[in-house]
């Protein structure tokens, strides 16, 4: 039986199931905007949202669970759980994509406040290690 799941979907449940943060650069449209709960400002650019993402992924760690989606035509709500830091972390990734299946949006958002705070810790560290 064949995945009914949009193909951007499809991808990123594939760059999340192998790790394989190579898949990104296909992914990700060159001008692709990602907001993230732990910095004000949108990032833009696939460079800069490889980063972020790359971050993401290892901090949010082998715990990432997702559980529910909602997909449109051309955007999705991913449900998620995780732990970071010993604190529960529940959130949403939101993503929207081009008619080339390029993603073009991807924003996070994440509750409690003690789970972002742990986030937001951890990434700095990731981001940081990265540069």
């Amino acid at each position: 039986m064949t995945d009914p799941r949009p193909a951007p979907v499809r991808a990123w449940h594939d760059v999340v199931r192998t790790q394989d943060l190579d898949r990104l650069d296909d992914l990700l449209a060159d001008h692709v905007v990602f907001r993230s709960p732990a910095v004000h400002t949108p990032q833009e650019g696939k460079a800069l949202t490889t980063a972020y993402l790359t971050a993401a992924l290892l901090v949010l760690g082998p715990g990432l669970t997702y559980h529910r989606e909602l997909v449109g035509e051309d955007s999705a709500m991913l449900e998620f759980t995780t732990v970071v830091g010993g604190k529960q972390v529940h959130g949403i990734d939101l993503m929207r994509w081009d008619g080339e299946g390029r993603l073009v949006e991807f924003t996070v958002m994440v509750r409690p406040l003690q789970g972002l705070t742990a986030l937001v810790e951890a990434m700095g560290e990731a981001l940081q290690r990265r540069s």
